[in-house]
């Protein structure tokens, strides 16, 4: 999660994540980030075991440090804790998911409603980067467009 936009990178899903996998997903952030990768310079991480030296060198290796939070310690990373219970409340305690390919297309469309819909308290109610057209205020009706099949609404004016 970029803290100060609060747009969310779902990198990858597994059961087993490793060393070389959580290596690859930074890898993979770094390509998604590409020329905004000079932008970071500290990502904060847990201190959980697949976490290992080859994740923090492939960072340091684009300038940005790895640095790790205190043990025992969630309230260090309350941003990326925060966007876990969000998902976990929104998403996966409503329904039943039924293997890693249905978990990964449903934290993609929830991540694309997150970052391009939900509206984020700390940014005045506005999503981190918004695909909504400007709002014309002239037009009474509301059209409701659901998401993850109706488990989530997204509301906009009707043109």
């Amino acid at each position: 999660m970029e803290v100060g936009s609060r747009y969310v990178h779902i990198l990858g899903v597994t059961a087993n994540p490793n060393g070389p996998w959580t290596a690859q997903q930074a890898r993979n952030l770094l390509i998604d980030l590409s020329e905004r990768t000079d932008q970071f310079k500290v990502l904060i991480r847990d201190r959980a075991g697949q976490f290992t030296s080859a994740f923090d060198a492939v960072l340091a290796d684009n300038g940005i440090t790895a640095c790790k939070i205190p043990p025992r310690s969630p309230q260090a990373n309350a941003y990326a804790e925060r966007f876990i219970g969000t998902v976990r409340r929104e998403v996966t305690d409503r329904m039943l998911i039924v293997g890693e390919r249905h978990l990964r297309r449903t934290l993609d469309l929830y991540a694309r409603h997150y970052n391009g819909r939900r509206p984020h308290r700390a940014l005045q109610l506005r999503p981190p980067r918004s695909d909504r057209p400007v709002v014309d205020l002239n037009h009474q009706g509301i059209k409701r467009r659901p998401v993850l099949g109706g488990l989530i609404n997204e509301y906009e004016r009707a043109a």
